[in-house]
């Protein structure tokens, strides 16, 4: 049996500790300012932003001309950089002990943060275009080229990974995937998969290699015109947060449905406006970091009418705020 969280226990419940990425619980009302301020610009991060991840000290990292780079909490400027010889890497995820996986060609390469050095954490595989670790340590990885999701769990003395979701080829059946980018598994060990050829979002129950269409072309219920998925994210009520590429945007699920969040007046450069987006994180007020990738920068929305909750045993703490957040007890 992989890992250490009984499925069968309340251990679950409190699974959340377990992760490394900020997932807040928003309301209904949940909004953010249209208008996006540059974080990051091509003289800081060069160009075409694919890859970013926030942890929960928010510390934010980035790939940029072949450097991971990584900025602390209201710092622009780098505190670290960490060079890696990759050309273009698509995905980088983060562990609670700041380990850093990367994507690096056929191989996926684990930055050992208390030994500064990489080591390789998976490999005989196509170019991973998503990363995610779960909560029993098992690394994801969707190959884009191969249409298909693998995982390996980080104690297996095999480095070759087994697969989770796809077949050998494209297609669009339920059991079938076409150049998958960004993915996410949550405290059930469902996999959720941005199924860019396809224009979809699919769920992968643990066990199963049917997929469950959960938005975009071919769902049962009403949901949302997608045009190339390429990031997935989940906040603590399993809404959804897509980045929706090819239509230059970013929407989300809620109680009432989908809806645009950022990004919703068409391609361009101007600040309410994005080309091309490949990824997206979550700060831990609940601001969103959006790589920009047609405009050569990363794009921090801020929350604009919400009030979020993070729990932890019986203390509540609400955040609300008009372009921010305030602490109300």
């Amino acid at each position: 049996m992989y890992g250490y969280i009984d499925q069968n226990s309340k251990t679950k419940e409190y699974a959340e500790a377990f992760f490394s990425f900020n997932q807040p619980k928003f309301c209904p009302t949940a909004a953010w300012n249209p208008f996006g301020i540059t974080f990051a610009n091509q003289t800081t991060i060069g160009e075409k932003p694919r890859a970013i991840f926030i942890n929960t000290n928010n510390t934010i990292y980035v790939y940029a001309n072949r450097q991971i780079l990584v900025s602390h909490e209201g710092h622009i400027n780098s505190t670290k950089i960490i060079p890696i010889n990759s050309s273009t890497s698509h995905s980088i995820f983060v562990t609670t002990n700041g380990d850093i996986y990367i994507d690096n060609d056929e191989v996926v390469l684990k930055w050992i943060s208390n030994k500064n050095t990489f080591d390789t954490a998976m490999k005989g595989i196509s170019q991973c275009y998503g990363l995610f670790v779960d909560i029993n340590d098992t690394l994801h990885c969707s190959m884009r080229n191969l249409h298909q999701v693998v995982k390996r769990w980080m104690s297996d003395s095999v480095l070759t990974p087994t697969i989770v979701a796809g077949t050998n080829r494209s297609g669009s059946a339920l059991n079938e995937l076409d150049t998958p980018h960004g993915i996410f598994v949550d405290v059930n060990f469902d996999l959720y998969v941005a199924d860019c050829g396809n224009d979809r979002v699919q769920l992968f129950q643990l066990g199963q290699s049917i997929g469950i269409t959960v938005a975009g072309n071919g769902s049962p219920n009403p949901t949302i015109l997608l045009s190339c998925p390429t990031g997935i994210v989940l906040d603590a009520q399993k809404y959804l947060f897509i980045v929706d590429s090819w239509n230059d945007r970013i929407v989300g699920s809620g109680p009432n449905g989908f809806r645009c969040l950022v990004g919703c007046h068409g391609l361009d450069s101007q600040s309410h406006q994005l080309s091309f987006p490949f990824s997206l994180s979550f700060d831990r007020s609940g601001n969103m970091f959006v790589t920009d990738m047609n405009n050569d920068r990363i794009q921090k929305y801020l929350l604009k009418k919400s009030c979020v909750m993070f729990q932890g045993g019986d203390m509540k703490i609400w955040l609300r705020g008009k372009f921010g957040s305030e602490r109300v007890q």
